[in-house]
């Protein structure tokens, strides 16, 4: 037996699902998770786990499912209120053995949960939980429960500032916005997911700041006005071509409505919250205030989410082994290491790797 299914058809969900993904992606372009499941299909250390999992559901994120079934695990994918998913992919999941889950469903206890943006925090877990974001760990404080903190380590970065800030041009683009040259680009929040936006931004030429209200060290090429400079501010708005949000807070930036509504640039959000307010119509932000890059049928190369979905996968584990102590737990600095390790025996992201380990050493 391997989890829930005999061998045989295990074998043949798993041989249909590598096919299927074989399609779309060589082990080259996930190089941690390839690692991974070399290791995982032998020793299968989920063995029968139940794993729910609300990792944003796309495409890409089969790859983090295709390691976790071979680990032997029973998965119940899960999508979030306001979380951005691919449902023709949530419909094709139970094709491969992968149970997607209703109201009833999240009643049931789980061995480990794998979260996102806290939205699955009321769903019991025997063992604990793995945070995928910065802004769902608010909801996880007071968890008298181990939670791993993906979002807290070095990894995360080459999703949320590499990955997110490549995908901002390329939504863009994707929406007929394809000349960045000279145009003027305010980006609300200087942390990972704003400073790669910011990064991206100015690659593609635009004339980029950073807006934030702790004084930070902008990007190569990108300027900084703190929030405090309100005249500076105001002036940079007026003649804003673009205006993105990126604090992963609610509401944070309602006080600008006014003056996005009198000046009407291009409006962006890159993260999870409606950070504008309701005073700001959905009809005024690209995708009607959802993440920008979720317009995409792949809102994240995966060579740059790869190494945060194997992250994940890892966290549940520690969660299993029973590693890690109640609250907040952050990302140990040899795991994270490890799978740095297993990328760049690849040759594929080191130019990445430096990028994350020095120009965004935030």
């Amino acid at each position: 037996m391997t989890g829930k299914y005999s061998g045989v058809y295990w074998k043949s969900l798993m041989n249909e699902l590598n096919d299927f993904l074989s399609r779309f992606y060589t082990p080259q372009d996930y190089p941690a998770l390839y690692a991974q499941l070399g290791k995982w299909q032998k020793s299968r250390p989920l063995d029968g786990i139940k794993i729910l999992d609300a990792t944003p559901v796309f495409r890409n994120t089969m790859v983090k499912y295709s390691v976790l079934l071979a680990a032997g695990a029973d998965i119940t994918v899960s999508t979030g209120k306001d979380i951005p998913y691919d449902p023709e992919i949530l419909k094709i999941l139970p094709r491969f053995g992968i149970r997607t889950a209703d109201d009833k469903i999240r009643r049931e206890t789980f061995d480990v949960v794998a979260d996102c943006a806290g939205r699955h925090r009321n769903v019991s877990s025997r063992f604990g939980y793995a945070e995928l974001t910065r802004s769902g760990l608010e909801y996880y404080r007071d968890c008298p429960q181990p939670v791993f903190s993906v979002d807290s380590g070095i990894l995360k970065r080459f999703e949320t500032t590499l990955g997110t800030g490549e995908s901002f041009v390329r939504a863009m683009k994707h929406l007929g916005f394809y000349s960045f040259s000279g145009k003027k680009v305010l980006i609300f929040g200087g942390g990972k997911v704003g400073r790669g936006t910011a990064y991206y931004s100015a690659l593609a030429g635009a004339k980029t700041l950073i807006v934030d209200k702790n004084t930070i060290t902008p990007p190569a090429g990108v300027d900084f006005i703190s929030t405090s400079e309100s005249k500076r501010l105001s002036a940079e708005l007026a003649d804003a071509w673009c205006v993105v949000s990126a604090t992963g807070l609610p509401g944070v930036l309602a006080e600008y409505v006014p003056a996005l509504l009198q000046n009407k640039p291009v409006i962006a959000n890159m993260g999870v919250e409606d950070e504008f307010g309701e005073t700001l119509p959905e009809s005024a932000v690209l995708n009607n205030k959802r993440p920008l890059n979720f317009i995409l049928e792949e809102p994240t190369w995966i060579s740059y989410i790869d190494p945060s979905m194997a992250l994940s996968n890892a966290a549940l584990l520690s969660l299993l082994q029973k590693n890690l102590v109640p609250g907040i737990n952050l990302p140990p600095s040899a795991m994270e290491m490890q799978i740095i390790d297993d990328i760049r025996n690849t040759g594929k992201m080191n130019n990445e790797i430096d990028l994350i380990l020095k120009e965004f050493n935030l």
